[in-house]
């Protein structure tokens, strides 16, 4: 029998010898989470003989991993700003960037935004942090995937926050009520086709590509989340954006154009230009 610690070898070796990065790390999480052990507890295991019925629990998440899957899709859930939420195929894999972004939003908002819309929600990851954030704030989540508005739903239930946001099927502002709104947020698709082409094939093949890509050099969606948001943010109200590294120079002009004030760029932990904040 095989201990646990040949088996990390073992898996090591087969997600690396696939391309995988950090298949050390990758290994870990994907026994530990077949086992229900965090890696700490996996460590003091490391002896440990594995028997079969264990091992079968491993092999299909190797074998997935191996495929270049997301472990985040392969484990089902993972931490976002403190929350722990459901992940799967029918949304986006909540990024770091997209943490930071929500750091920008509360760090900007005093006094906090007594209304919040979120804009294409995905997992629901940035309206359910801002939920919690500003709790007296009414939230209104939008998405225009019936798929995407389900995991969003399964997640605030999740996290006891599901009478705290109102989800709507809306194709941007299409569907949304008339507000006004004190904070709209979103982190809507921004990749070009050719950056989608060469994005990893954990991206590329297995997350939603309406979430990923939009037309015009990806500047589609921005552009009409930009030009829109006057006619739903309250007076001084916040307009807080994810965006590519590439788009600020004419993000930046669109905003001038649709009369948003104060309009600046943000660096990502990486110093690159991330996010956009405007005002009405």
């Amino acid at each position: 029998m095989l201990t646990v610690l040949e088996i990390i070898k073992k898996t090591t070796d087969f997600l690396a010898g696939k391309g995988i990065e950090s298949p050390r790390l990758n290994a870990e999480l994907l026994i530990g989470h077949a086992l229900g052990l965090k890696r700490m507890q996996l460590y003091l295991q490391f002896e440990r003989p594995l028997a079969e019925t264990e091992l079968e629990r491993i092999r299909p998440l190797v074998r997935r991993r191996g495929q270049h899957e997301p472990i985040q899709y392969i484990m089902g859930e993972m931490e976002f700003h403190g929350l722990r939420l459901k992940v799967d195929r029918r949304a986006l894999i909540p990024r770091p960037e997209t943490e930071q972004l929500v750091e920008h939003v509360v760090a900007a908002c005093d006094p906090p935004p007594a209304s919040v819309l979120d804009l294409g929600t995905g997992s629901g990851a940035i309206a359910l942090a801002l939920a919690r954030a500003f709790p007296a704030a009414t939230v209104t989540a939008a998405d225009l995937s019936n798929d995407a508005l389900a995991l969003a739903g399964e997640n605030a239930f999740a996290t006891d926050l599901a009478g705290r946001i109102t989800f709507i099927r809306s194709d941007w502002f299409a569907a949304v009520p008339a507000g006004p709104f004190e904070l709209i947020v979103s982190n809507p698709p921004y990749l070009s086709a050719e950056e989608t082409a060469r994005a990893p094939l954990e991206v590329r093949g297995f997350e939603p590509a309406q979430a990923l890509a939009a037309a015009d050099d990806g500047l589609a969606d921005l552009r009409r989340i930009i030009e829109g948001a006057p006619r739903f943010l309250a007076p001084g109200g916040l307009l807080a954006l994810e965006t590519g590294m590439a788009q600020h120079a004419p993000l930046l002009e669109i905003a001038a154009a649709a009369g948003l004030v104060q309009a600046e760029s943000r660096r990502d932990l990486a110093g690159r230009d991330r996010f956009i904040l405007a005002r009405a």
